[in-house]
């Protein structure tokens, strides 16, 4: 009789965000929220009902939106400014750079649904260059929770930190891959299990898939280790340096483009190693995306479990 493999529970990690932006409100009257019209789908309609004056709703305007949580930073308030991810990145991008980044305004950027999870409202809604484009902006944390617990800690570091950051908050409902007694640390990647073999390097919704890789590889007698690289901007350089020396290759993931994201961040510190490992790096090539689901774009782009077992095998 063959065994029953369970489905994990998964969690909407834009729910995480919401609860935690409310707890946090609760405490600190400084925590505002500004948006561009998107109060349903930057899950913020809770926090409207329970904050009415500290919601400002500037309309279609994204320029605005980050110009008004640059002003309300600098003058001592907390501002989390939501949007859908593309609008956020795409439409502001000078004000993310002139008025938050080089300003140092402590503004919480917050990139809602990125990625691929717009599925079959096409590439005008698919956020996969954010990621490269947000990396060349100095000055500016990029932070990517990989489960609803991550998230919770990347909300509660970000209001307290008093610095310029995006926060990538995924859509599509993933497990909880945080193991207890671990938090987060803005900078820190988390290693999440052990491998001599390859070394998986994920972000955000990607991390499931890489430990769901390396148990297949762990079948085959492949030792993967996984890495959740939570930040990508600093990132955690002593991590990649260690797959390096310890690994024979490393794998990257992320649900954005190969051009620039994770996959270029980590490659730039592997090549400045003295023995450089073999990499590939899966995300959505540079080319825009065919229609269909969020399920059926990941399964063509090969970010599953069984495409990144593919890549390690490979370098194994």
């Amino acid at each position: 009789m063959s065994a029953v493999v369970e489905t994990p529970q998964t969690h909407d990690c834009r729910v995480a965000f919401a609860e935690e932006l409310i707890a946090l409100a609760e405490q600190d009257p400084r925590i505002v929220a500004v948006c561009n019209d998107s109060v349903g789908s930057s899950n913020l309609t809770a926090f409207r009902e329970r904050f009415p004056e500290r919601l400002i709703n500037v309309g279609i305007a994204e320029q605005d939106m980050v110009g008004v949580g640059a002003g309300l930073a600098l003058s001592g308030y907390v501002p989390f400014v939501c949007a859908a991810a593309p609008f956020l990145t795409g439409r502001a991008l000078e004000q993310i750079k002139a008025d938050v980044a080089y300003s140092q305004a402590p503004v919480v950027l917050c990139g809602m649904s990125p990625g691929l999870a717009y599925g079959e409202l096409g590439p005008t809604h698919h956020s996969i260059e954010d990621l490269a484009w947000l990396r060349a902006v100095a000055g500016l944390g990029i932070v990517v929770p990989a489960d609803p617990a991550q998230t919770r800690e990347a909300v509660r570091w970000a209001a307290s930190a008093a610095v310029p950051v995006f926060l990538r908050i995924g859509r599509f409902k993933v497990p909880a891959v945080t193991p207890p007694g671990q938090s987060f640390q803005f900078g820190v990647a988390q290693e999440l299990r052990d491998g001599d073999a390859v070394t998986l390097v994920a972000t955000g919704s990607m991390v499931s898939r890489a430990l769901q890789a390396a148990e297949i590889l762990a079948g085959e007698g492949i030792g993967a280790r996984v890495v959740n690289m939570s930040t990508i901007a600093p990132l955690d350089e002593e991590a990649v340096r260690r797959a390096v020396l310890q690994t024979r290759g490393i794998v990257t993931v992320e649900e954005a483009t190969i051009t620039g994201g994770l996959g270029a961040a980590v490659g730039e510190i592997n090549l400045r190693q003295p023995r450089p490992v073999p990499m590939r790096m899966l995300g959505s090539p540079r080319e825009f995306a065919p229609t269909g689901d969020t399920a059926f774009l990941l399964e063509h782009f090969g970010l599953t479990a069984e495409g990144i077992a593919a890549a390690g095998r490979e370098l194994a």
